[in-house]
């Protein structure tokens, strides 16, 4: 069974279980570099609109060589698109907000849509161009060279609601979704229609799966109520998902969501989505048992394992703990990807990353 196979079977999408549990994981940059270096191989980097989306998409080659069973692909900028940093170091990227490298992750620090107001403030706003020339040049050599033999995800992460509040401001949106302010449903809708466009490119390119990604949740709850998601998303991506799945009726449909998020389970359910990404550990209601008996019969499940504190600084006693758990759990009966809950960071040492993926392995073979 190869690794294309083996996760169709675990997104139930071909009958009978996988042979084991598959895997995937993310690099940051650092880590990347560190194993290109140390197995020779090159590390293809496609940068993406959003900057931190670009080490989802990059270094497939490597981690395909490492264990990985996925290709990860998606957007690149435009080939006419270039960073020009200021003296301060920060810099404007393809949706005109000015960027700052955090300790970890990069950072808005202005927002284009700031102090929009109303729907034609949304209107005269410039997305960028679906079709700008290179916008899938690595997607398209990616899924020509490993379609065969891998499942190929296209990730349009950073999709509506994210999106909205990286233009706009997150207290800005927040505080609108309660006041319902006049600028608010044209930016959702035209977020969405976006990166609509962006996503069927991608299917038309040969993608098996389209990875949405927006995080409605914190470490205990929800950010909004569920009738509020109900009213003010929820049709958004309803429409997003079933345009996709007319483009392709045998598309897989992946939400990426942090946070505590069990209470709008039902309506992911409902909106068209198949597999639930990263399943975060540690906050209410997503115990590797609780997310299988109560949704195990909606979702196939990928992610699970914790890198606030786990990968970073558990003993390796903990991590294989809970990998077999992870696995014993979300595996049984199929249904289960195995990955960390986020894009791995160089606060994980390079022995716990092959650690990881040797434990991964020990334990997947589970039928």
């Amino acid at each position: 069974m190869n690794s294309r196979e083996r996760v169709l079977r675990a997104f139930r999408r071909v009958e009978g279980l996988p042979d084991r549990v598959p895997i995937e994981f993310d690099l940051c940059a650092q880590l990347a570099d560190y194993f290109g270096k140390k197995l020779n191989i090159p590390v293809k980097v496609t940068n993406n609109l959003y900057e931190d989306v670009t080490y989802r998409i990059s270094a497939n080659e490597l981690r395909l060589a490492m264990g990985s069973d996925v290709v990860i692909t998606g957007a690149s900028v435009s080939d006419d698109f270039k960073i020009v940093k200021d003296a301060d170091g920060t810099w404007l990227n393809e949706y005109k907000m000015r960027m700052q490298q955090g300790s970890l992750y990069v950072e808005v620090v202005d927002y284009p849509l700031a102090n929009a107001q109303t729907a034609e403030d949304i209107k005269n706003y410039q997305f960028p161009d679906p079709d700008a020339p290179g916008r899938y040049r690595d997607a398209e050599a990616l899924i020509k060279k490993y379609k065969d033999d891998y499942f190929i995800i296209g990730d349009i992460e950073v999709t509506i609601f994210s999106l909205a509040h990286q233009l706009a401001g997150f207290e800005k949106i927040l505080m609108s979704m309660f006041t319902e302010d006049e600028y608010l449903e044209p930016l959702f809708a035209a977020c969405a229609e976006f990166q609509t466009q962006i996503g069927l490119r991608l299917i038309e390119k040969g993608v098996d799966a389209i990875w949405v990604g927006d995080d409605f949740g914190s470490q205990n709850s929800t950010l909004f109520s569920p009738e509020m998601f109900r009213k003010l998303l929820f049709p958004h991506y309803k429409k997003m998902i079933d345009t996709f799945k007319k483009a392709k009726p045998d598309l897989v449909a992946i939400l990426h969501c942090d946070g505590a998020v069990s209470s709008l389970m039902p309506m992911i359910h409902e909106i068209g989505f198949d597999v639930f990404n990263p399943v975060q550990p540690g906050v209410p209601h997503h115990s590797p048992k609780e997310v299988k008996d109560a949704f195990g019969d909606l979702f196939a499940f990928w992610g699970a394992i914790d890198q606030q504190y786990l990968l970073p600084n558990g003993t390796d006693e903990e991590l294989e703990a809970a990998i077999k758990e992870r696995i014993d759990i979300l595996g049984k009966g199929g249904g289960y990807m195995i990955a960390p809950a986020h894009i791995i960071q160089n606060d994980v040492k390079p022995e716990r990353v092959e650690k990881f993926i040797e434990l991964c392995k020990k334990h997947s073979y589970i039928y």
